[in-house]
């Protein structure tokens, strides 16, 4: 049985002294009382080696928001992967929508950087989601697979063992608006069955697929319930430890 993750991404926010205030409060908060889920943050990049520190003795892993597809270069601006393992990164989260869609990161460039951070030995957290665009025409399956396709077609049939796959559903996300169970189920089935038909059966059951959209504590209990959902990615819920603390322990009474 999959254990559920959960992931906090705290996206361009918070200085140093905000970061560390809040990763100690949840760390002391799980160290009171131990949560089923694993926990994963995603602080921006300048925390990155502040929050190792702070989080060190304690059962939650690090991430970082992007990576590039190179382990060193001229790339003014960018980190590579061999740095934030070098850092103390045991996850990076890759594709998620904000970079396809402001940032303008392609189907291919995702699938270099996925590939660089199995290279690595980190984690790549993948995103996908469709539109509302998308969806209302009813392509939200034929994109979805699209992006899984291109994005896990260089990886050796193993290697899926090592990647975490989130349906952020885009029209979700920091709206307000939650995709129904249905939904949710429907394509989570829908991502289990590619990676199956793409890695094998035995490969595809140990892959986690996370929910992310508007997760809050309101609904974080219906979503842990909600059948094919491994875990969640939070956003603005993260940011705040009275509203992360209760999304971490959605999972505690289920499973």
């Amino acid at each position: 049985m999959r254990s559920p993750l959960v992931v906090g991404n705290w996206k361009m926010n918070g200085t140093l002294v905000e970061v560390s205030s809040l990763a100690g409060a949840i760390a002391k908060e799980l160290k009171k009382k131990p949560s089923k889920a694993s926990l994963v943050l995603a602080p921006p990049a300048t925390a990155l080696v502040q929050l190792n520190q702070k989080i060190r003795r304690s059962e939650i892993s690090l991430a970082a928001q992007n990576c590039h597809w190179q382990d060193s270069g001229a790339f003014t601006g960018e980190v590579s992967p061999l740095m934030l393992r070098d850092i103390g990164c045991m996850y990076v989260i890759v594709g998620h929508s904000e970079r396809r869609h402001i940032f303008h990161e392609t189907d291919e460039m995702i699938a270099k950087k996925l590939v660089a951070a199995i290279r690595n030995k980190l984690r790549p957290i993948l995103c996908v989601g469709e539109t509302l665009a998308e969806r209302e025409d009813g392509l939200a399956t034929k994109v979805i697979t699209r992006q899984l396709r291109i994005a896990l077609k260089q990886l050796a049939r193993n290697d899926i063992r090592n990647v975490e796959v989130a349906y952020e559903p885009i029209w979700a996300i920091g709206t307000g608006h939650n995709a129904e169970p249905k939904q949710i189920t429907e394509i989570h089935g829908r991502i289990r069955r590619f990676l199956a038909d793409s890695f094998g059966q035995s490969n595809a059951k140990r892959v986690r697929v996370l929910y992310g959209g508007s997760v809050k504590p309101e609904n974080s209990n219906d979503l842990a319930k909600t059948s094919e959902v491994d875990g969640l990615l939070v956003g603005g819920a993260s940011l705040k430890a009275e509203t992360f603390i209760p999304v971490i322990r959605c999972f505690d009474s289920h499973g």
